[in-house]
């Protein structure tokens, strides 16, 4: 094992438990979260926000080593587009239903969390671009990511941690939007646009592995 599937194994084993110390924690509905000042901003979400950066700089880490070191792997290419999906998906999913997964955070005060339509869009993409690609690679056909694609996981990552921090630092205008509308939701659904738009382009580019040519 290379180094930078060492880095994406413990990109993987990082996202497990923060997800089992996220699980423990929902039990503790009345858990009383310090916060930072004024900001909106709980220490449970805090150093989750900083856990979810630190992964995904490990995101760029391996993939940058790897090319340059000439060391992609196919053990690499299974654990990275993994962990991505682990590290992304699991963190939508966790922010778009606070009220099940953190009581604690909803209690605390957090007032911003991920859209739960955008939530089910971005999970439902990435099972139809993952198939996509098994579908392709059973007939010996490489997708490339895309623009898009790129675009997306970034814009995605802003978001998360956008939600992350309660909207913070642009919670401090939110007061000049229509009411219930953060500044903060204006990335989820730029991630979300995006996002579809990928999957759009993914599917039309690459529709010739549903015709069996």
């Amino acid at each position: 094992m290379n180094t930078p599937t060492k880095i994406t194994f413990s990109r993987i084993i990082l996202i497990v438990l923060m997800l089992i110390a996220l699980f423990v924690l929902s039990f503790f509905p009345n858990l009383e979260l310090p916060k930072l000042g004024n900001t909106g901003i709980n220490l449970v979400y805090l150093i989750v926000c900083l856990i979810f950066i630190i992964a995904s700089f490990t995101d760029y880490l391996d993939g940058h080593l790897a090319r340059k070191n000439n060391q992609v792997t196919d053990l690499g290419k299974f654990l990275d587009p993994v962990a991505d999906k682990l590290l992304i998906n699991s963190m939508v999913i966790f922010l778009a239903l606070p009220q099940f997964f953190a009581p604690y955070a909803v209690n605390a005060g957090q007032i911003i969390f991920f859209n739960g339509w955008c939530a089910i869009l971005l999970v439902l993409r990435d099972i139809v671009v993952d198939a996509l690609r098994f579908i392709a690679a059973q007939k010996k056909v490489v997708i490339a990511a895309n623009i898009f694609g790129k675009a997306k996981t970034v814009l995605e990552m802003v978001a998360i941690v956008f939600v992350l921090l309660n909207g913070f630092p642009f919670n401090y205008f939110d007061a000049g939007w229509p009411v219930g509308l953060h500044i903060a939701d204006i990335f989820v659904y730029l991630a979300t646009l995006v996002s579809i738009i990928s999957g759009i382009i993914y599917v039309v580019q690459n529709r010739k592995v549903f015709k069996g040519e």
